[in-house]
């Protein structure tokens, strides 16, 4: 019972499936993910509730297939004005610094780098969000709705997020990353076979047989920022 009640209110384990974190956390991370501190505060100031802020990372339900969880580092927050130039990104006209932000040699993207851009789609753009986006477009500024994120992975270059499918609802958020709990080498790279029942259940031997050798001891418990 005690295990249930902190897996739906407190806490949850989270692996980070893909790059787009990069290197604020890479793949293999083993993250826990505290659930209480973006809870409903109204009228209750004795628990440690706290509103959403820009340069949280956030885990949330993706809102085009809300079964996969994401996490993402949030930009822009609810009635903000947002824009890219030349992969810096501008608050209500005002430059962010971002010092976890990475970028790679990548060739120049104008949908990903310049936006918001309304001429033509980047290669990956959720249709819909691609229908909805111009609505919300005002002087080349990207305005946020209530209730509303705006979400871009560190790794600025290599991430799908908000500029491709499209804002966060608060209610899709789960909470934050709190804590690197373990941290391993990515078995996939470093052994062969593809990704059957079999080959899975060989890399969880091989995990298993090999946890001191794969740890990533100098990313094990670190707190996430």
């Amino acid at each position: 019972m005690i295990a249930v009640f902190v897996v739906t209110f407190l806490a949850q384990a989270f692996t980070i499936p893909s790059e787009s974190m990069e290197q604020t956390l890479l793949i293999g991370d083993y993250l826990l993910v505290d659930k209480f501190c973006f809870g409903d505060n109204a009228g209750n100031r004795l628990l440690p509730y706290r509103k959403v802020r820009r340069g949280d990372i956030v885990v949330f339900h993706y809102p085009v297939n809300p079964a996969q969880d994401f996490v993402k580092r949030v930009v822009a927050l609810p009635g903000d004005r947002l824009r890219l130039i030349n992969k810096r990104v501008y608050i209500n006209g005002a430059a962010v610094e971002e010092p976890y932000a990475q970028h790679s040699a990548a060739p120049r993207d104008s949908y990903r780098d310049d936006f918001p851009r309304t001429d033509s789609p980047g290669y990956g753009v959720d249709a819909k969000w691609w229908k909805e986006m111009p609505k919300l477009v005002e002087d080349r500024q990207l305005i946020v709705p209530e209730g509303h994120y705006f979400v871009l992975g560190d790794n600025r270059d290599d991430s799908q997020d908000s500029r491709y499918w499209g804002f966060v609802p608060r209610e899709n958020i789960i909470g934050r990353p709190l804590l690197i709990y373990w941290s391993s080498a990515n078995l996939s790279n470093d052994l062969p076979g593809s990704p059957s029942v079999g080959d899975r259940l060989y890399h969880l031997a091989y995990a298993a047989t090999h946890v001191l050798q794969m740890t990533r001891w100098e990313r094990t418990f670190r707190l996430v920022r």
